[in-house]
């Protein structure tokens, strides 16, 4: 069975760059100037019963319609699943949460776990920075966390590896499932 994490986000928020800054493989998620080109869950093993999810981004994807909408069921599929420990949520700093985001987070009920990464939070300067990161932990509350991340200039990317292995490697959330 082994553990999961899945990366969601809306579409141009730079899931694919996250992925592969977090995992330190260069090209294991395609990043692409077009946005919503994942299609399709993508499950890559990162070790022996380690995997993340790579979900089709919202909100902007161009697909057609008839495609995004079987997307619905393959998402719906992955929250009973008993290996998924949580998602890694990536949002665009500069947008902040949408609507989108906070449908998400209604879907993602307990006991998932929820980790915002507030990416391309370089292009932010520092009290706007301080700004969405005081803001999103506030609209999150108890459901989940926060950072600051940004592939290029790579902030908050060892905090975020140090999570998800730790999501991926946590005994105490086996023994409660």
């Amino acid at each position: 069975m082994g553990a999961e994490v899945a990366f969601v986000g809306r579409s141009n928020a730079g899931k694919s760059s996250a992925i592969n800054a977090i995992t330190q493989r260069h090209g294991l998620a395609r990043t692409s100037k077009t946005p919503g080109r994942t299609r399709l869950l993508n499950f890559f093993e990162l070790g022996t019963h380690q995997r993340i999810v790579d979900l089709p981004g919202y909100g902007y994807a161009k697909g057609p319609e008839a495609e995004r909408l079987s997307w619905q069921p393959l998402i719906g599929a992955l929250k009973p699943r008993a290996s998924l420990r949580g998602l890694f949520m990536i949002v665009d700093s500069r947008r902040g949460l949408t609507e989108g985001d906070d449908a998400l987070l209604a879907w993602a009920e307990p006991p998932l776990r929820i980790h915002v990464l507030l990416t391309k939070a370089d292009k932010l300067n520092r009290s706007e920075s301080a700004k969405v990161l005081r803001e999103t932990r506030a609209a999150l509350g108890d459901r989940g966390t926060a950072q600051l991340f940004s592939v290029p200039a790579k902030t908050g990317v060892e905090e975020a590896q140090k999570l998800l292995g730790a999501w991926l490697d946590d005994k105490v959330f086996e023994e409660r499932t």
